[in-house]
């Protein structure tokens, strides 16, 4: 499912014309790679916000909030108990915990696989002078999350570890690796610093066409930076028909 990172690079190569337009070298590409492959990832929150709001249909293959669910798929992952009480504490004896670099988005918390209801710090500090209605308890527990410490609690507002965390990681950073012969860089697909791309496999053309507008920019090139633009605003476009 993942793209190939150096099919990417041989079309962004040809689409830039190396005789006529200008050559992107491995390092700006690999830059210009990781900050496309950063704005298609984020622009899927946005979307699936948006796309929810439209009815779908019963055809998964072509429902655009389905479509969404699959790219991002690839991205979720969980925390059990044993990786959660291992976080980093952060004051309380270790109870609140310091939520890991490679937690990108949280979108759940759970104790013993009951949901934790996510408050705001204000609500979460005022829980335990709360009515027996507003109460923590074991099965409606709450978590807070602030500077990215985790904070939770359950029945009688006590602070406890939560035991789940679900959440979505960021793309590995990708990277072209390559060895010179002559002067020209030559693909190293037996590197171990290569990494391909994560995204979906159907993310490729778009792909290109953010790296191509990014050339285009850093070479001072209008002529490139409008192709990929315009290529890119089809793409898009063609994508939320």
């Amino acid at each position: 499912m993942a793209v190939n990172i150096d099919d990417v690079y041989q079309r962004v190569l040809a689409l830039a014309n190396k005789e006529q337009r200008g050559y992107i070298t491995p390092q700006e590409f690999n830059l210009f790679a990781n900050q496309a492959q950063k704005e298609i990832f984020e622009q899927y929150f946005y979307d699936v916000n948006q796309f929810r709001r439209i009815p779908g249909n019963d055809t998964v293959y072509s429902d655009v909030d389905d479509m969404l669910e699959e790219k991002l798929q690839i991205f979720e992952s969980t925390d059990g108990p044993a990786v959660v009480s291992a976080y980093l504490g952060a004051g309380g004896g270790g109870i609140n915990k310091r939520l890991p670099d490679y937690i990108y988005r949280l979108h759940r918390v759970e104790l013993n696989n009951v949901k934790c209801e996510i408050m705001n710090t204000k609500d979460f500090n005022d829980v335990r002078e709360a009515g027996k209605l507003l109460t923590p308890t074991n099965a409606r527990p709450v978590v807070n999350i602030r500077s990215n410490i985790m904070r939770c609690r359950a029945a009688g507002g006590t602070f406890v570890t939560p035991t789940g965390v679900f959440y979505f990681r960021a793309p590995a950073t990708v990277n072209w690796p390559y060895f010179v012969v002559g002067s020209k860089a030559l693909f190293d697909g037996n590197s171990p610093s290569l990494v391909h791309f994560e995204l979906h496999a159907s993310e490729e053309t778009e792909l290109i066409y953010k790296i191509l507008k990014f050339a285009g920019l850093s070479m001072r090139r209008d002529d490139i930076m409008k192709a990929g633009q315009g290529l890119e605003s089809a793409q898009v476009s063609q994508e939320k028909q």
